[in-house]
């Protein structure tokens, strides 16, 4: 059965179809020793390279994993780009990529794996899935400021969805996010006159932070079955 190379690499637990279409577009990719175009289709039969190195064990161990990311830390795959990545710092014997990101001046939770089909279920944020942040800004904390975040923020051509936020300090605040947008509590502070000190993101769905800094941790049986659960409804990533 034929099908898309940045479906094949996604399905394989290579890389999600965003990132396989990257790669595709740097001409990294190779199918039996030549460079496709996009959207090419493929065969079980063909050879697929990324960087010259053969692709395609399906059959490999899945690995799930939370990681406590450090301040500096860049969640890039592209190892050639960036000497403090993600990749380098973890240094696992397994092909691994995160799930979505974090900014490098941010820390905190963020998981990796190299399953891509649950990479393509948790990044599709119209599931609602919950993340959690501690934020510390530059300023005393006023109702007003708490309230206008709770309510939705204009940023990016478009309005935050309500939130939950709760202060837990003179400059600190605890936010419950269900959206991804780029950069969004710190735009959201922006708008506001504040500027964010520290952010420092506590939770992913059922899955909280326990593990210092720099450190990782498999996920455990328990937590994995009730992030499937949360997943489930998930629809694939479509063409």
């Amino acid at each position: 059965m034929e099908k898309r190379i940045n479906k094949y690499l996604s399905e394989i637990g290579y890389c999600s179809r965003r990132a396989a279409d990257k790669l595709i577009e740097q001409g990294r990719v190779t199918v039996n020793g030549k460079v496709p175009e996009m959207g090419t289709k493929i065969s079980e039969n063909d050879r697929v390279a990324v960087d010259g190195k053969p692709v395609g064990e399906p059959d490999e161990e899945r690995i799930y994993l939370a990681f406590n990311k450090p301040v500096g830390i860049v969640c890039t795959t592209d190892t050639r780009v960036e000497k403090n990545n993600i990749i380098d710092f973890i240094n696992y014997p397994v092909r691994i990529f995160p799930i979505g990101r974090l900014d490098k001046p941010s820390e905190g939770l963020i998981l990796l794996t190299n399953d891509g089909d649950i990479v393509n279920k948790i990044l599709r944020a119209r599931n609602h899935h919950e993340k959690e942040y501690i934020v510390r800004v530059n300023k005393p904390i006023t109702p007003d400021f708490l309230h206008r975040m709770r309510n939705g923020i204009p940023i990016l051509g478009t309005v935050t969805r309500k939130c939950e936020v709760e202060q837990t300090g003179k400059n600190e605040f605890r936010i419950i996010l269900t959206q991804g947008l780029n950069r969004q509590i710190r735009r959201m502070c922006e708008y506001l006159g504040y500027r964010v000190t520290r952010l420092k993101r506590i939770r992913i769905m059922n899955i909280s932070l326990d593990i210092p800094t720099g450190k990782y941790r498999p996920l455990t049986e328990r937590e994995f079955s009730e992030l499937q659960e949360l997943i489930k409804d998930s629809s694939k990533t479509h063409e």
